[in-house]
């Protein structure tokens, strides 16, 4: 078990005392890396809202400040030509009292490490969405205090739509929206928005996209694909413009559905997050998922389990989703 840095300990096992690379597997021609930034802790009440903690508990137990264990789970994907990562955990900016309440371990350089995973050779990284939790070491805090892009090669992909909410910075979610973790992949020119089709008539010098420091204009995309075989899809409800990222080879399917369904705790659609900007749209956008992940037998990537990272999901006998046994 883990000590967090209040000193309270979580009674769940934890992915520190595991290995650094979680798992490896085959997606027809490609291979799939789990790697993971550690473990973090959030409150349980907001990880489930409205259900009650007499069921979730008996899922996942909490400390004595009501916190949950989570993972931070980024896959990375070796297509052959390219070396694609989804997702890049909390990272190493975090003020030390949000370090505290979260006593999350910075793990993602040592796990890509373990994993044979070379910051240099990485092409391409993919946020779902942008909050602190899915983009943290997108950049990387040096001890000089300068922030520099973690992968200096790759072209890095978020909707525009997330960048436009996090300029807003609301009441509701502006602590989630930090803009060292992507204003300086705008300075490089290595963040290209996602604006599917056009939706969002957005332009690179968009007043919507910028910043109160002078940053580039930033590369607008309106098709979904990033590489043959990896491209996103739109899957609102956890925010407006969040992202699932799909992933196919030789008919073989598996998707990275970020926060939308976050762990294998959440498959009930119901079972939606307080921290979930519209709950009503993640219950018909889960419905939406699962009415296809499960009878085309997709392989599903959690962003925060830290026990179950990928899994295929079946209907059990009450026809609820479940993991398949």
């Amino acid at each position: 078990m883990m000590s967090s840095r209040t000193g309270n300990v979580h009674p769940a096992s934890l992915p520190q005392d595991a290995d650094l690379v979680r798992g490896r597997r085959t997606l027809g021609d490609f291979e799939l890396v789990f790697c993971s930034d550690g473990s973090y802790l959030l409150d349980g009440g907001a990880m489930f809202g409205v259900v009650p903690k007499t069921l979730w508990q008996k899922r996942t137990p909490a400390d004595e400040l009501n916190r949950i264990l989570l993972g931070l789970n980024t896959v990375v994907v070796r297509t052959g030509q390219h070396v694609v990562l989804i997702e890049t955990g909390i990272g190493n900016k975090q003020l030390p009292k949000m370090r505290e309440i979260h006593a999350n371990q910075e793990l993602l350089p040592a796990s890509l490490a373990a994993a044979g995973v070379r910051v240099d050779e990485v092409t391409h990284v993919i946020n779902t969405h942008l909050h602190f939790d899915h983009c943290g070491w997108n950049t990387t805090l040096h001890p000089d205090g300068s922030v520099t892009p973690t992968f200096p090669n790759a072209r890095y992909f978020a909707a525009a739509g997330e960048l436009e909410h996090g300029r807003l910075q609301l009441e509701r979610d502006a602590v989630s929206y930090l803009g060292p973790n992507y204003d300086p992949l705008i300075a490089s020119g290595q963040l290209t928005l996602l604006d599917p089709q056009g939706t969002g008539d957005f332009t690179p010098t968009d007043p919507r996209l910028a910043a109160t420091q002078s940053l580039p204009p930033v590369t607008i995309q309106t098709s979904t694909e990033i590489v043959p075989g990896v491209w996103v899809e739109a899957f609102p409800g956890h925010t407006a413009s969040m992202l699932a990222v799909h992933l196919e080879s030789q008919s073989e399917h598996a998707c990275y559905i970020g926060d939308l369904i976050p762990t294998h705790h959440h498959l009930d659609p119901t079972w939606v997050m307080g921290y979930d900007l519209d709950p009503l749209t993640c219950i018909a956008q889960r419905k939406r998922f699962l009415a296809q992940a499960i009878p085309e037998r997709w392989l599903v990537l959690f962003t925060h389990d830290h026990q179950v990272p990928a899994a295929y999901v079946e209907w059990n006998e009450k026809g609820k989703p479940v993991v398949a046994g």
